[in-house]
C-alpha cells in the first residue's frame, strides 16, 4: 500500500513553474528524502503535501484519501522545519502538550505519548525547561517531539538539522534513522545535504527545476546516475568528468587527446553510435595510486599540483591529460606538491554520458 500517492501535480506563481507535472509513490514506513540544490522545489513540494500552498494541477493522496484540497490540520501529518517555532514562554511539556490540549486529547492520552515522545528523544530530564535553557540540539528534539506527540501515520521534515554544527547533526541523524526504525512510519525528509540523504534514506528523489531526475536507493543513485546532473551532485568531492568521443563496435573505446581507454568492461545501457561525444565520469574513490594502480586496465602518470589533507584520506588535485582530474589517497599517504605519481582505474566502475543530452549510457 502506497502511503502517499501525488498524481500530476503542478504548481505555478504567475508565469513561473517551480513544480511541473510530478508523479510520486511513496510506500507506507518508507523513509523517502527529497535530495537538490536550494530552489529545486523540493521544500515546495513537502509543503504542497502539508496543505501549506494550494496546488495548480494534481492531486495528493494520503492513505488512501484525497487530500488536495484538506486543511493541514486533517491530512495527518506531523512536520518538523528547518526553525524550531518553539513557544518561549512555554517549558518543553507546554510545547509538547499544546496541541493536544486544543485538540481536546484526554489528559491520561497526552500524558502517555509525552511520556513515550520523550523517551524515544532522550529528553525527559529537560521537560521543565524553557527553550531557552535548551542547547540547539535539545530544541530540535523538542520540535520532533511536537510531531511525535500527535500520533500520526505520516511525518514530514524540512531540513531540520541545517541549523545545528557539524556533530550535531551527525548525532540527531543516528537519532532519525534509530527513530524511524523504530516507528516504522512513513518520513519524507527535504534535505540539500547529500550526506544525510544517503545514511537516511530507503529512497532518494533528486530533484532540479521542479522535476524529479532519478528516484532510486542511495546504492543505486552513486554507482547508476541516470544523468550527468545527478552524477556530479552526489559525491564529495564530486565525480570526475573527462570530455571525449565514444568509438563503438566490437571494442568501444574512450578518446580524447592524449587518452585511449577501452570501455570492454564497462555496463552500457543503450550504446552508442559511433564517434558521440560524450563525457566519461570516475569517482575520486575509484581512483588508485602507486603500488595499487599496477594492475588496472587504465593507468597514467600525473604530477600532483594540490594536496588536501582531510585525516581518513587525503585528497589530490592534478589534470589528466590537460583535463582537471582528483582523487583520494589514504590519509596516511605522504605526498608533496610536484610529485609524480602513477594512477589509474578500471573503467566498469565509470559512468559515460551522451554530452548532448547528458544521459546515462
Amino acid at each position: 500500500m502506497n502511503s502517499i500517492s501525488i498524481r500530476d501535480l503542478s504548481l505555478k506563481f504567475g508565469d513561473t513553474t517551480v513544480l511541473n507535472q510530478l508523479n510520486l509513490e511513496v510506500a507506507e514506513g518508507e523513509f523517502l528524502v527529497l535530495l537538490g540544490a536550494s530552489g529545486c522545489g523540493k521544500s515546495t513540494l513537502l509543503n504542497c503535501i502539508a496543505g501549506l500552498l494550494d496546488l495548480s494541477e494534481g492531486q495528493i493522496f494520503i492513505n488512501g484519501n484525497n487530500v488536495t484540497w484538506a486543511e493541514p490540520k486533517d491530512r495527518g501529518i506531523g512536520m518538523v522545519f528547518q526553525s524550531y517555532a518553539l513557544y518561549p514562554q512555554m517549558s518543553v511539556r507546554g510545547n509538547l502538550t499544546f496541541g493536544l490540549k486544543n485538540a481536546r486529547v484526554p489528559k491520561d492520552e497526552i500524558n502517555t505519548r509525552v511520556k513515550r515522545a520523550a523517551q524515544m528523544l532522550q529528553i525527559e530530564p529537560l521537560l521543565d525547561r524553557k527553550p531557552a535553557q535548551l542547547s540547539g540540539g535539545q530544541r530540535q528534539r523538542v520540535a520532533i517531539g511536537r510531531a511525535l506527540v500527535r500520533d500520526v501515520d505520516v511525518f514530514l521534515f524540512d531540513e531540520p538539522l541545517s541549523n545545528l554544527d557539524a556533530k550535531l547533526r551527525a548525532e540527531l541523524r543516528v537519532e532519525l534513522k534509530r527513530l524511524h526504525q523504530n516507528l516504522r512510519n512513513t518520513m519524507i525528509y527535504v534535505t540539500h545535504d547529500q550526506v544525510e540523504a544517503m545514511t537516511l534514506a530507503d529512497r532518494i528523489a533528486i530533484m532540479r527545476g521542479g522535476v524529479i531526475q532519478q528516484l532510486a536507493d542511495p546504492y543505486t543513485i552513486y554507482n547508476h546516475p541516470v544523468n550527468k546532473y545527478v552524477a556530479g551532485f552526489i559525491g564529495s568531492p564530486s565525480m570526475n568528468f573527462l570530455d571525449g568521443m565514444f568509438g563503438g563496435g566490437d571494442a568501444p573505446t574512450f578518446k580524447s587527446t592524449g587518452l585511449d581507454i577501452q570501455l570492454g568492461r564497462y555496463g552500457f545501457k543503450d550504446g552508442s553510435s559511433d564517434q558521440a561525444p560524450i563525457y566519461l565520469g570516475i569517482r575520486p574513490e575509484h581512483v588508485q595510486a602507486g603500488e595499487a594502480s599496477r594492475e588496472l586496465p587504465f593507468t597514467r602518470d600525473i604530477n600532483v599540483e594540490v594536496v588536501e589533507p582531510m585525516g581518513s584520506d587525503t585528497l589530490i588535485w592534478t589534470s589528466l591529460e590537460g583535463q582537471p582530474f582528483h582523487f583520494r589517497m589514504d590519509g596516511q599517504a605522504q605526498v608533496d606538491v610536484g610529485e609524480t605519481l602513477q594512477i589509474g582505474f578500471d573503467p566498469a566502475k565509470a559512468s559515460l554520458f551522451d554530452k548532448a543530452s547528458e544521459i546515462r549510457l
